[in-house]
């Protein structure tokens, strides 16, 4: 019986996979230049809409935070408290060299040179700035992942939300959320529950 339900749970898993990676909403994060090379990929040259991305413009109904541009420790701090508020899944793409290395400001205190250790990133789009040929490629292997159910590193949030939290708290001193992240770790069944 056990085997029975899991094959059927693995089936639904992928049917839900296969339906969630033609429709992902985007909520994107502009801090700069990065917002640059969006209009062109959103509108009809390249229209990544045909691929089934679209923008959003709320936390609660977006799957994909698209940050572009660099990060200050005040932005960074807005960032988590956007991403806390989506719904799993939810997948982050850092979206030009700011965030991977700081880019062009990497020598200054008050930005962040790598985002993945503050938020799990299931992609970058490396570039100052990345073409959108680039986003579009790189929209796709997201979908891929999606569709394959390998795009987990929003499961990595709530498995190791201490490295997460540790890292946060060393930039900006202890943030208040508004969500108990490891009781929503336990709702998805990817944290054990207490007993």
């Amino acid at each position: 019986m056990a085997e029975k339900e899991l094959t059927q749970r693995t089936a639904w898993d992928k049917v839900l996979a296969n339906l969630r990676k033609r429709s992902l909403w985007m909520l994107h994060y502009c801090t700069g230049c990065g917002a640059v090379e969006l209009p062109p990929t959103m509108t009809s040259r390249f229209d990544m809409e045909r691929f089934g991305i679209m923008p959003m413009v709320t936390p609660r109904q977006a799957d994909i935070l698209l940050i572009t541009g660099y990060l200050s420790v005040k932005t960074l701090k807005r960032v988590i408290l956007i991403y806390e508020q989506m719904v799993a899944p939810k997948y982050v793409v850092g979206f030009g060299s700011c965030t991977i290395n700081g880019g062009m400001y990497w020598n200054s205190y008050t930005t962040i040179k790598a985002l993945d250790r503050y938020l799990p990133v299931e992609m970058y789009l490396a570039g100052c700035m990345p073409r959108p040929e680039a986003i579009i490629s790189g929209f796709n292997s997201l979908i891929d992942k999606i569709g394959k159910g390998e795009a987990n590193s929003w499961k990595d949030y709530y498995e190791n939300y201490e490295f997460y939290k540790k890292n946060q708290d060393h930039v900006f001193g202890d943030i208040e959320t508004h969500h108990d992240v490891p009781a929503d770790g336990r709702y998805f069944g990817i944290l054990e529950a207490k007993r």
